[in-house]
């Protein structure tokens, strides 16, 4: 078994769903296992001078670690922000037959 990340990465909302495009292509591509979408949140935060408050799609990415940096690209080159949120955080423990299933669905 490798090391595990959960990966979040926002999306501007959408009503066409094409923040589902990016998540099917990331788990036809092998970068993910699963994308869980939260179709509607609220963001607030600064940018370019000043306080922005959107609506946007969060995408929940699970995948191993060592496909960070391959997918990390794959998004940027898909995503219609200049500057993705795309961070990481590990994955400490989980149910082992989830954590096996992640090495047999992805690259």
């Amino acid at each position: 078994m490798g090391e595990y990340i959960v990966v979040f990465i926002t999306y501007p909302y959408d009503e066409g769903n094409k923040e589902k495009e990016l998540a099917r292509k990331l788990v036809e591509n092998k970068l993910a296992a699963c994308v869980n979408i939260v179709k509607e949140i609220n963001s607030i935060y600064f940018w370019q001078g000043k306080i922005e408050d959107d609506r946007e799609s969060l995408l929940i990415v699970k995948t191993k670690k060592s496909l960070f940096e391959e997918l990390k690209n794959f998004v940027k080159e898909n995503h219609p922000y200049c500057v993705p949120e795309i961070i990481a955080m590990p994955i400490i423990l989980g149910n082992e037959d989830y954590l096996n299933w992640i090495d047999e669905s992805t690259k």
